[in-house]
């Protein structure tokens, strides 16, 4: 509460390098926010084009696979999935976007050629070959996905976390060091009154003083002059 600062001038300057420093941060917190705002927006739209294109990649892969399957047996599909020796390889780096560090993902060994799936020309058939080909593209799909989605609750929860501090600064502490800079001033005005005021009977008194020595030392002046002529006779 204001009433508990102590009204100094001292009090008054430390205040108001706070409240100076408080609404720099803020303006500066306030465009964080904004642009976070922004670049969560354009996240947000890649995610959502992202989004379709997993649900797409995947409607499709699971055709061609019941469609192999159906075709050739699910003894074929297994053994060229089994035949598989190289498998994907996943490296997770970091990326920083106004400040919030989000993982940027590499994949490699995602696609491959026929020779590199490990079943061979003769082992295979152009519908295993066609759903091998979707499933890579659906695993591409999904290791973007998961960049972005990361990337939208990581810009997701520093944006919560700068409103947070943005309305922190604009409804508690600023007001509470507006009053407390208003309690001071006040504070000091009165004791500036006062002190003028005391000035003043002080002023005045010092007169009032003057003024009857004066007069003394008028009347004293006029007897010695009335008291020197009888002195005389």
């Amino acid at each position: 509460m204001a009433k508990d600062v102590k009204p100094t001038r001292k009090n008054l300057m430390a205040i108001e390098d706070r409240i100076e420093l408080s609404e720099r941060g803020h303006d500066t917190l306030e465009q964080k926010r904004d642009g976070l705002i922004m670049e969560f927006m354009d996240i947000l739209d890649q995610a959502q084009d992202v989004r379709s294109e997993v649900t797409e990649n995947y409607e499709t892969a699971q055709r061609k696979i019941d469609m192999a399957r159906a075709m050739e047996g699910d003894v074929a599909v297994r053994g060229a999935a089994a035949a598989l020796k190289e498998h994907p390889e996943i490296t997770t780096q970091s990326k920083n976007i106004m400040g919030v560090v989000v993982p940027q993902i590499e994949s490699s060994k995602v696609k491959k050629s026929l020779d590199e799936r490990g079943y061979g020309l003769l082992g295979s058939s152009a519908r295993i070959d066609e759903a091998a080909d979707a499933y890579e593209e659906l695993l591409e799909s999904i290791i973007l996905a998961a960049e972005v989605e990361t990337a939208m609750k990581k810009m997701l929860s520093e944006i919560e976390t700068t409103k947070r501090r943005v309305n922190a600064l604009e409804f508690t502490l600023l007001p509470r060091l507006y009053e407390n800079q208003e309690y001071i001033e006040q504070k000091l005005e009165e004791q500036e009154r006062e002190e003028i005021f005391r000035l003043k009977k002080i002023k005045a008194k010092k007169e009032e003083e003057e003024k009857e020595e004066a007069a003394a030392e008028a009347a004293a002046a006029e007897t010695d002059a009335v008291e020197e002529p009888e002195a005389a006779d």
